[in-house]
């Protein structure tokens, strides 16, 4: 029997808004001591009223639009209730019925095709606290600065067919949050946290089977290997003739590489949702959606596609390139100076219609040296690209002299090398480090001619016909003069010379 992986997730996004959702106090309570970041409305005090966080509701709207959602025209909050250590109230101000937004989608790419993956609704609604389990299992320690922070919950339809795909869509929408300015998302930090839905059912088969509840994953890592674990637990059942008969909530346990199950799963009537008595609904006009909707910044597909389409860069350097908005607005004031250089340097257009000219070669370039080489170079010294001192003009000097062969690769990567360390401009490095490319023909014929002296049955066996050893010469007149010999005028020289 073939059986498919059936996946859905349930994500909570912190808001990096300043204050918490209800109340004034600091939402930066992770960095402060714990337990100051709290005042009698967060901790549910008698007599206390919540007031909500506008900025939290205008980007909770914001993150809807980007992900295409219908937007409600009147929304409200409700009470869930629960008792838990970490919910000071008993219960949590969150949306029921009348989400901010239904019926989205992101769209990801997977296995070289584009996948749309529905989004069922995004709501807004405050966090618990954080509990803390002593390791000896005796007591646990409640850190109330969490509690009241703003979330948004986004659920996924059950769209995913693959772990891997699931760590895509995490990763799209973490990157989806940050372009908006409504999040870090970061999953060490716990401003991103997934909940992941699974079944199995066999191929063409349309019926829904008990889902399994994987809780509070914290990494995209981890999502891959609990999913993976879990489709070949459930597969064993399926083959034993024992499928899941009930939902059920299991946790993933990172040193065991295995979900444990936890309990079964809660059902909505077990909430007891009624409407939060204490917060009017709130009206959105079709006016402020659109006007949120004219706002909003290109977002990540886009930019990944317009990066290849106008400035002729790699698919995979692209998404490289793009995952990160400074490496993309650096990339772009690095084209644009050459763009005025290719502009400057023919007489054939404008610098538009040259670089259209150039695009591919130059794209190629471009994205190689920025995301192989300046990539590397910082990775080597645990940099970020907002860490560099290069300025975008000097490393679009860089790449004019690597194109129009100023400089051979291997003297460009010292050059660059140099440029990390110092922000210097590249032909001062260039100056004090004495990288002048070799192009003098008289000198190479002359280095050229010594070599094959040094190496006459390798000169014997080029005449013979084995013109691969050509390449040997070229290593060796690169070597002779340090990397600093144009490699094609080498190579014509060599071959002239060889043939005589």
């Amino acid at each position: 029997m073939k059986l498919e992986p059936i996946i859905g997730l349930e994500i909570h996004v912190q808001l990096k808004t300043q204050s918490k959702m209800f109340c004034g106090c600091s939402n930066a309570g992770e960095e402060l001591p714990p337990n100051s970041a709290i005042c009698p409305v967060c901790l549910g005090h008698p007599g206390t009223l919540p007031v909500p966080n506008e900025t939290a509701m205008q980007w909770a709207v914001r993150a809807a639009v980007a992900l295409h959602c219908r937007i409600a025209p009147l929304s409200k909050f409700d009470r869930k209730n629960y008792f838990y250590p970490d919910l000071p109230k008993g219960y949590q101000i969150s949306q029921y019925d009348v989400p901010i937004g239904e019926d989205g989608y992101v769209e990801i790419e997977s296995g070289g095709e584009v996948k749309r993956i529905g989004v069922v609704r995004l709501h807004v609604e405050e966090d618990a606290a954080k509990l803390m389990h002593a390791s000896d299992g005796a007591h646990s320690l409640v850190d109330f600065n969490r509690a009241g922070t703003p979330l948004l919950e986004i659920v996924t339809a059950p769209d995913m067919r693959s772990p891997e795909e699931a760590k895509v869509f995490l990763q799209e929408l973490r990157l989806l949050m940050r372009y908006l300015g409504v999040s870090d998302a970061d999953m060490e930090k716990g401003h991103l946290r997934c909940d992941a839905n699974i079944s199995l059912r066999p191929e063409g088969d349309t019926k829904r089977y008990p889902k399994i509840e994987i809780k509070n994953i914290n990494s995209f890592r981890f999502v891959e290997r609990a999913l993976k674990y879990e489709i070949e637990r459930q597969r064993e059942l399926w083959e034993k003739g024992e499928p899941p008969a009930v939902s059920a909530t299991r946790g993933w346990d990172e040193r065991s590489q295995a979900t444990i199950l936890q309990r079964e799963k809660e059902a909505e009537h077990d909430y007891r949702y009624f409407p939060e008595p204490d917060i009017p609904p709130f009206v959105f006009s079709e006016a402020y959606v659109e006007s949120v909707r004219r706002s909003l910044p290109e977002l990540p597909i886009a930019k990944r596609k317009r990066f290849q389409e106008q400035y002729g860069l790699s698919a995979v350097d692209a998404r490289v390139i793009c995952d990160d908005l400074s490496f993309a607005h650096y990339t772009e004031q690095v084209i644009s100076e050459l763009k005025a250089w290719l502009g400057a340097e023919g007489s054939e257009g404008t610098a538009e219609e040259m670089w259209e000219k150039e695009k591919k070669k130059m794209g190629s370039l471009v994205g190689g040296w920025l995301v192989s080489k300046l990539g590397g170079v910082l990775s080597a010294k645990r940099m970020a690209i907002a860490d560099i001192l290069i300025q975008p003009e000097d490393f679009a000097e860089l790449v004019k002299m690597i194109a129009s062969r100023e400089l051979t690769a291997r003297m460009a990567a010292a050059v660059l090398e140099r440029m990390v360390e110092t922000g210097k401009d590249p032909h001062v490095i260039v100056e004090e480090e004495g990288y002048e490319q070799v192009s003098d023909e008289e000198t190479l014929e002359q280095i050229a001619t010594e070599i094959i002296a040094s190496f006459p049955d390798q000169a014997a066996q080029y005449r013979a016909g084995k013109e691969p050893v050509l390449m040997f010469f070229v290593g060796q007149l690169m070597k002779k003069t340090k990397g600093q010999a144009d490699p094609q005028k080498a190579k014509e020289i060599l071959q002239t010379l060889l043939r005589q």
